[in-house]
């Protein structure tokens, strides 16, 4: 790793770029940065976060080989090498002619893989608050996803949410959930830690999955959850969700499975009882949301968010960017003691 250049603007820049290069194997590529160019902005990064879903499919190498990359900020391939990550705060360090909403030192946010230095379309960059603490900027990406997933629950007033996994999505969607009006948010984790953190966070009971169905049936009266949120990335927890709804209720599939085969028993209670199995993914709007919704009112309300829900101390893990390799060793091997990780770029 270099030490950070001098910065002149409409120079070119060297950047270190973290990029997988075989199944659970992270190195630093060396990429020229230049000046941006009309509508562009160059970014120096603050911190970046790790993410144990979707971005660990990728490190494992567990997503199909020949699906597209979702992002225009993403470079490689699923089959690698792939740059990777969409998670990044940094400062605007320069702007090209045409941008009008960003100036230098403004803090922003941006769907962009593990890099030092970038240059991105001016239109990429969410600007953060200049009052709010910018490391809150992290958790854009997860919040915006669990909006989505929010806004694909038909949940009403005084029902009863299940949420499945208490990482940091889940954590994100059970405070959402209460926001939004449920009645009584139960959170299943096997984990004690994180089963105490989503008490923490505000769910109303936190549940072991050797506990389902019968401790929902107790709950609830006999009823069943009205909803259930799968967010654990576990096939089982499906299996689980389906098994402890009420008659026409919906499971939510907010897990991304990758190339990891699923399996589900649906020839007993899943035809007669009329249940719903709904995927959400925040690429796409919810299209109950009619015209009333885009994904830029989606983000105005993500950013506001950002105030109000608890967010700062799901950071367990501080790493600096250049031992990121390890860092992804320690989610890899003890993805029970992380909630969510960061890679750093302090700068002394």
């Amino acid at each position: 790793m270099s030490t950070e250049p001098f910065l002149v603007p409409n120079t070119s820049l060297e950047a270190c770029a973290l990029w997988f290069t075989a199944p659970r194997t992270a190195e630093f590529h060396l990429e020229t940065v230049p000046p941006p160019g009309p509508d562009e902005v160059r970014v120096r990064s603050t911190a970046s976060a790790l993410s144990q879903g979707t971005e660990m499919l990728v490190y494992h190498g567990e997503v199909p080989d020949n699906l597209p990359l979702d992002l225009p900020t993403l470079a490689g391939s699923f089959g690698f090498p792939i740059k990777y990550g969409y998670a990044t705060i940094g400062q605007v360090i320069d702007v090209g002619v045409g941008v009008e909403n960003l100036a230098p030192g403004a803090s922003v946010f941006v769907h962009h893989p593990h890099q030092d230095f970038f240059v991105i379309p001016g239109k990429l960059a969410v600007r953060l608050p200049d009052e709010l603490d910018a490391l809150l900027g992290l958790f854009v990406a997860n919040l915006e996803t669990a909006v989505s997933v929010i806004h694909d629950t038909p949940l009403r007033l005084g029902e009863t949410a299940l949420v499945f996994g208490q990482g940091v999505l889940g954590l994100l969607i059970t405070q959402l959930l209460k926001i939004a009006g449920a009645e009584q948010v139960l959170a299943v984790d096997p984990l004690k830690k994180r089963r105490d953190l989503a008490l923490a966070m505000g769910a109303d009971g936190a549940l072991e999955p050797g506990d389902l169905p019968e401790s929902i049936l107790y709950v609830t009266a006999g009823r069943g959850a009205d909803v259930a949120v799968e967010a654990s990335g576990s096939g089982a927890a499906l299996q689980a969700a389906i098994d402890s709804v009420v008659a026409e209720g919906t499971v939510v599939v907010a897990s991304w499975y990758g190339t990891k085969p699923i399996s589900l028993a649906l020839g007993d209670r899943f035809h007669r009882e009329r249940l719903r199995l709904r995927s959400s993914q925040v690429g796409r709007m919810s299209p109950d949301l009619g015209s009333r919704w885009d994904r830029s009112r989606r983000m105005e309300m993500v950013v506001n968010l950002l105030r109000r829900l608890r967010l700062k101390e799901l950071i367990s893990h501080r790493f600096p960017f250049q031992e990121a390799p390890d860092a992804y060793q320690l989610v890899d091997e003890h993805p029970e003691d992380v909630v969510q990780l960061i890679l750093t770029h302090d700068r002394t």
